[in-house]
């Protein structure tokens, strides 16, 4: 017979935080930010590393690809509960748990309607009455499938409190175990946030009954702060994503809000199941996949978050690391070294660091990659892990429609930049060549002619990865067709073979887009 829970084991699982993930679904809404069904896995995976309590794989009823990619999640990842997201109608409920039954009891359908009465007014044009029996509707439905089962009010914080509440109250009677109260536009500053809670654990009389749930976004900068607040009110789930990606400005960063509640443990008392030496490593895969990097400022993981460059910073850390850093490099899997592998280096040791930098590849996509990093040890001195990334990149892309063949390029200061292009589309070679105001304007002109895109740049930045004049250049370039705004990364130690990468990966990413919106049509 189990033994009943001490009085200690009862307050620690209260002082535990869940932790759930949405990179995979309200992370990848965001323009820019699709993902294949293979590159939600690698995420979803990674997340499985980092041991996040609940995974939302994505919004089953929204595509096909969106319904594939909820289900080879739910029957490939073992560990975190997986969601799946749906509104408070029938349809979408059912074809929710057709994707995540595959997860068994670990699968949980997220099911949500708006509450607030612009919302209610203007959205969904429905009176309070009729958005509460379908909420209530909603959640029994769902809660036929499974007893794990959560409730969303959308736009809470600007829901009317006392309407909150009824809410709040019926969807636990019936049958949600979790109650999301969401700052879905970011509009809350943190005691109004940590009010809110408190209000629906003084007015709800069953709120005992559900887990309270938060998932804030950065429209002013306050996501996080506002889910610490939560957090103290009483709320015991987060819901974050890696890098803070999401709609519009973004949701709470996972990795600034887990570090905070690690860092200041001495005034929020409060755990998580989370491995924090994952942070880095899930932070450089979201990067990779979406090709949206992080500002090198950004905390926890941006480039310059464990940077000292002032002398009075550099004399205080060598005396002692604590003066000016308040966690390790290592506590959030950042490595010490900077030189990871040379042209010395086997496969075996190859294989070993990606790994440990949260890249898993098979076999065939590894001898490619390992081929890649010699070359590149070849022309570098020193091989750095943000190289690996570009490499591991580079050899991930997979359903691509273009791919990029050779590039010959003739330009000087009397001369016409004239640039050949060779592609294969769908498999078959092409070629042309352009003339342009440079080499970089010349090739991506060819690029355009050969794959008959109407998608305009409308940004294109390089920089270097590393330090040194063997650098790889990065190149990051913004394509837009109509409503369809997608980014695209490329990198080599030649800046005009970065940039067609870039502008072709950009061009596979736009029309991996456009396929996905036809599926929903």
């Amino acid at each position: 017979m189990a033994k009943a829970p001490t009085k200690k084991q009862k307050q620690d699982d209260r002082q535990l935080i869940r932790v759930f993930d949405t990179t995979l679904r309200d992370g990848e809404q965001a323009p820019g930010n699709s993902m294949n069904i293979e590159e939600k896995l690698r995420v979803a995976k990674q997340l499985q590393k980092m041991n996040v309590d609940v995974i939302e794989a994505g919004f089953p009823i929204a595509s096909e690809g969106d319904f594939e990619a909820v289900k080879l999640v739910a029957q490939q990842i073992k560990g975190p509960q997986i969601a799946g997201l749906c509104r408070a109608g029938d349809k979408d409920i059912d074809r929710a748990w057709e994707a995540l039954k595959y997860a068994g009891d670990k699968g949980r359908i997220h099911t949500f309607i708006a509450t607030s009465d612009i919302h209610m007014q203007y959205k969904l044009k429905m009176e309070p009455a009729k958005v509460l029996a379908a909420a209530i509707k909603a959640v029994k439905r769902a809660a036929s499938y499974t007893p794990n089962v959560e409730f969303s009010c959308e736009d809470a914080t600007r829901t009317r409190l006392p309407f909150l509440a009824e809410v709040v109250e019926a969807v636990i009677d019936a049958g949600a175990t979790t109650v999301n109260i969401p700052d879905t536009v970011g509009y809350t500053i943190p005691f109004e946030y940590f009010n809110i809670i408190t209000y629906l654990k003084e007015h709800v009389r069953n709120i005992d009954r559900a887990i309270i749930s938060v998932h804030c976004h950065n429209d002013l900068g306050l996501s996080v702060a506002n889910s610490i607040a939560a957090v103290q009110a009483g709320a015991r789930q987060v819901e974050c994503t890696i890098n803070g990606i999401g709609e519009r400005a973004g949701n709470c960063s996972l990795e600034e809000f887990i570090m905070a509640l690690r860092t200041r443990h001495d005034i929020l008392p409060f755990t998580t199941n989370v491995a924090t030496e994952q942070l880095t490593p899930a932070s450089r895969l979201l990067t990779n996949i979406t090709g949206i990097g992080v500002q090198p400022n950004k905390a926890i993981v941006g480039a310059n978050a464990f940077a000292h460059e002032a002398g009075i910073h550099q004399h205080g850390m060598m005396m002692d690391k604590s003066t000016y850093e308040i966690m390790t490099p290592e506590s959030v899997g950042l490595s010490a070294s900077a030189l990871v592998l040379g042209k010395h280096s086997g496969r075996h040791a190859f294989k070993q660091r990606l790994e440990e930098l949260g890249h898993e590849l098979d076999d065939d996509k590894l001898n490619r990659a390992f081929e890649r990093f010699k070359a590149l040890a070849d022309l570098k001195k020193e091989v750095f892990d943000e190289d690996l990334d570009a490499i591991v990149m580079e050899e991930s892309r997979e359903d691509v429609k273009y791919r990029l063949g050779h590039i010959t390029v003739t330009c000087g200061s009397f001369a016409v930049a004239t640039a050949t292009v060779q592609l294969e589309i769908d498999g078959e070679p092409v070629r042309t060549a352009e003339l342009g105001d440079g080499p970089v304007d010349a090739t991506l002109k060819a690029i355009k002619k050969l794959t008959k895109t109407k998608a305009k740049l409308v940004q294109y930045n390089v920089g270097a990865i590393t330090s040194g004049t063997d650098a790889q250049g990065e190149v990051t370039v913004r394509v837009a067709e109509g409503n369809n705004v997608v980014v695209g990364k490329g990198s080599s130690t030649d800046i005009i073979e970065a940039s067609a990468k870039a502008y072709v990966h950009a061009l596979n990413r736009l029309n991996l887009r456009q396929k996905r919106l036809k599926e929903t049509v």
